[in-house]
């Protein structure tokens, strides 16, 4: 008997982790079949992202520095090198500007008030940081002792320190081909223990599907849902219209042939809300199933996954305009302006700093005044916003790939 595709098989454990849950709902969360579920939910569920957790330090030093040092001429690296900085930065500006527009449009926020969270933010400690401190944290991380970087699993400082060795092994040509010869071997190895991992990735992202459904907090998501729903509608629009628009003008490729290629990426994306968790399988699909050549690929992937995030920055800024509409302040066009680069600027840091996430909201909020605390009302809605957002990011750094490649072959 055949057994179905991965991609089938990922679909599959992702409507059976939807339905398993929304049954152990029904039930109660205080059942004693829900809670012996949950426990066996978070043992898989958390067994699997340790598995891509443990490959993906030594996938993306070794896919930089690989991707890097097989682009061979000088030209050949800059012209890689400013198309995917130019991709991503007009990605995440897109994402950036539909944010405010539709926080402008729907005025999520107007309506509630501040006193129905108290209890939340009275048990919440918001890490004050202004933009200044932030982005000298921010460089500092990036320069760091390489093995201190992958101990610690630094991915932004792990990247910065491929990118040096990978130049300086183009440079030293046929004098440093031994070394990089052992770096693909290495790499092909770390790309067979992937292969492993995505025997369990079914059950993994049921399990995890299970988990998130059945700890969901719905009551006080209720009271959110209008903010949830402007956001999550938004970058529905950024990844089926925007990010599939652009591919098409600028590779010809149908948006149906992309999705039928990265949809295993998106649903991990999706199921694990970790864009860097889910790079091996990213790798994977852009490589295998869309044909990027694997320099390419190598080069922006990692690179995408640690520095290119398209639904973080959407979420970042809408969420600026849902605060400052809930503490009754209008922001001005400069006030505005400033939410706009910080958002872009807390986006590129966020995977390089402890507790990225809420460390960079707080960074946004302050920026233009906003009370720090106010990231509290934020944390209920956080886990369920978080998976179609990194699915967004992820999607982007796929299309990045696909539109790298055709700009180098121009």
């Amino acid at each position: 008997m055949k057994l179905p595709t991965l991609n089938t098989q990922i679909l599959l454990g992702a409507l059976f982790g939807i339905i398993i849950g929304l049954a152990l709902l029904a039930m109660g969360k205080t059942a004693p079949i829900t809670q012996s579920s949950l426990y066996v939910a978070n043992l898989l569920g958390t067994l699997f992202i340790d598995l891509l957790k443990m490959v993906l330090v030594p996938l993306v030093f070794r896919s930089i520095v690989v991707g890097v040092a097989n682009l061979q001429a000088y030209q050949q690296i800059h012209r890689v090198w400013i198309s995917t900085l130019g991709f991503f930065a007009f990605s995440m500006a897109i994402a950036i500007v539909l944010g405010l527009v539709a926080a402008h449009i729907f005025k999520a926020g107007q309506g509630l008030h501040l006193d129905m969270f108290q209890q939340a933010m009275s048990n919440f400690e918001a890490k004050q940081q202004s933009v200044a401190e932030f982005f000298a944290q921010f460089l500092h991380g990036l320069f760091m002792n390489p093995v201190a970087a992958l101990a610690q699993g630094n991915v932004l400082a792990v990247v910065v320190f491929a990118l040096f060795l990978g130049i300086a092994l183009v440079i030293g040509g046929e004098r440093y081909r031994n070394i990089l010869t052992l770096l693909q071997e290495l790499l092909e190895i770390v790309m067979q223990m992937v292969r492993w991992i995505m025997v369990i990735t079914p059950f993994g992202i049921m399990a995890l599907l299970v988990k998130l459904i059945v700890s969901q907090e719905l009551a006080l998501l209720s009271s959110l849902s209008k903010f949830v729903a402007v956001v999550m509608g938004t970058l529905l629009v950024h990844g089926v219209i925007v990010l599939p628009l652009i591919l098409y003008v600028m590779t010809g490729m149908q948006p149906l042939t992309f999705w039928r290629g990265a949809r295993e990426a998106l649903v991990t994306a999706f199921a694990t809300s970790s864009s860097s968790a889910t790079l091996p399988i990213t790798l994977r699909c852009v490589e295998h199933n869309l044909h990027v050549r694997k320099e390419i690929a190598q080069f922006v992937a990692p690179l995408g996954a640690t520095i290119n995030m398209d639904g973080t920055a959407l979420y970042e800024a809408a969420a600026a305009l849902f605060v400052a509409n809930l503490v009754g302040i209008e922001l001005n066009l400069v006030q505005q302006l400033i939410v706009f680069f910080t958002a872009m600027i807390s986006a590129i840091g966020a995977p390089g700093i402890p507790s990225a996430g809420m460390v960079t909201m707080v960074m946004v909020l302050q920026s233009v005044g906003l009370p720090a605390e106010a990231i509290a009302i934020l944390l209920p809605v956080d886990r369920l916003i978080d998976t179609l957002r990194t699915a967004v990011n992820v999607e982007g750094d796929m299309v990045g790939s696909l539109v790298v490649q055709k700009l180098v072959k121009k």
